[in-house]
């Protein structure tokens, strides 16, 4: 993988860059940003990067040496990946979870694309409602690998992709890895949330933020890499917010997000109508989703809310709107308003919160449209 592979993100790209000429590359590294902005695919391109004996004096992996062969198919031997995994049911206790036990899985999502979300790999692993962690054992086999001599003479890398899930037994196991690192290893976490890792391990990483990927940046790569039509291309990057994740999901046409509209427009068309009988079955269909899937479409719901009050101001600029979410604010926005914008974003915001909490859906869902119908003021 190439750093042209990388959707924007240039200023991230030249820091790495100069770390490497300025010969003062850290041994640990921390990637910080927002979901979908390539936080992880930069990491990706920078370890293919170190690992490519071809490369000279130039600021990409010459793609075609015996190490960027191996790399097309993420099969390096000193390149490692840490990720967090499920227990799947039937699982012996005796067995010692690590990431190497879905293997096959981690490699067949790296081969489709280097943007993914926890979703997508909770999928991937066929997970129910199981949360993925990075286990205790998972420290033990990293320390096995990476103290193991390189099989290239180069670099040991290990890209750790949300370390914020490790337990707490991984966490301080890490630590003392991180502390005396074996020679010649480099360790890269890629985190979304890296105020939950322990302090201790962030004061002795190289922390980069990476900010969310430019709408011209975007609106480039899908007229270039998927063949879209520039105006089509611009509406869904400015819609995107900054993530390619959510631009490649408003080119599925049977994507979560379109059901969640779906859902949306029912909600407050029943609410609008007072139809009690039929918001009852709509509560409970949406109680009968899994706990994150509720979470994310009530945060769609959130979002999709603060849109349609910003379209009231007429203001291109200011929404960020696919157009069947756009086609239906045209008719929807003027109920949404300054009379009820704030108490209907808590209220999102506390149910978000309280399936969070695993509440019963039902009875949160209920309340929500309850309330729903007494802050939505007509026109």
């Amino acid at each position: 993988m190439k750093f042209s592979d990388v959707i924007g993100q240039q200023d991230a790209k030249e820091r790495l860059l100069q770390m490497v000429r300025e010969n003062r590359l850290p041994h640990a590294m921390l990637f910080c940003g927002p979901v979908g902005c390539g936080k992880m695919a930069m990491a990706m391109a920078f370890a293919s990067y170190l690992l490519c004996t071809n490369r000279k004096d130039a600021d990409e992996a010459c793609g075609t040496c015996q190490q960027c062969v191996m790399l097309r198919k993420w099969q390096h031997p000193d390149l490692h990946f840490t990720y967090p995994v499920i227990k799947p049911p039937g699982t012996s206790s005796d067995h010692k979870m690590v990431s190497d036990d879905f293997a096959k899985e981690w490699n067949t999502m790296l081969m489709q694309s280097a943007y993914f979300s926890i979703d997508q790999w909770l999928a991937e692993m066929g997970a129910a409602n199981q949360q993925a962690i990075i286990y205790a054992s998972e420290s033990d086999e990293l320390l096995r690998k990476m103290s193991l001599k390189s099989s290239q003479g180069g670099y040991k890398i290990c890209i750790i992709w949300l370390p914020e899930r490790m337990n707490g037994e991984c966490a301080n196991k890490l630590l003392k890895l991180l502390e005396e690192p074996p020679q010649q290893s480099l360790f890269i976490m890629v985190s979304e949330e890296p105020d939950k890792l322990l302090e201790t391990i962030r004061s002795r990483t190289q922390r980069i933020d990476f900010k969310m990927i430019a709408t011209e940046d975007i609106e480039q790569a899908l007229i270039s890499k998927r063949g879209i039509d520039s105006p089509d291309a611009h509406r869904l990057a400015r819609a995107a917010n900054g993530s390619w994740l959510k631009a490649l999901e408003e080119l599925d046409t049977g994507n979560e997000n379109h059901m969640f509209l779906e859902l949306f427009i029912a909600m407050m068309r029943l609410a609008y109508k007072r139809n009690i009988k039929e918001l009852k079955k709509w509560s409970d269909e949406v109680s009968g989703f899994g706990r994150e899937r509720q979470r994310r479409m009530l945060t769609y719901f959130l979002r999709l809310t603060r849109e349609n009050f910003m379209y009231n101001f007429h203001n291109v600029e200011l929404v960020y709107m696919t157009q069947d979410e756009e086609n239906f604010a045209k008719n929807f926005s003027p109920f949404i308003n300054e009379a009820n914008i704030i108490e209907l974003s808590e209220l999102y915001s506390r149910a978000i919160r309280d399936i969070g909490q695993n509440a019963n859906p039902k009875i949160v869902f209920f309340n929500m449209v309850l309330k729903v119908i007494v802050l939505l003021i007509q026109k």
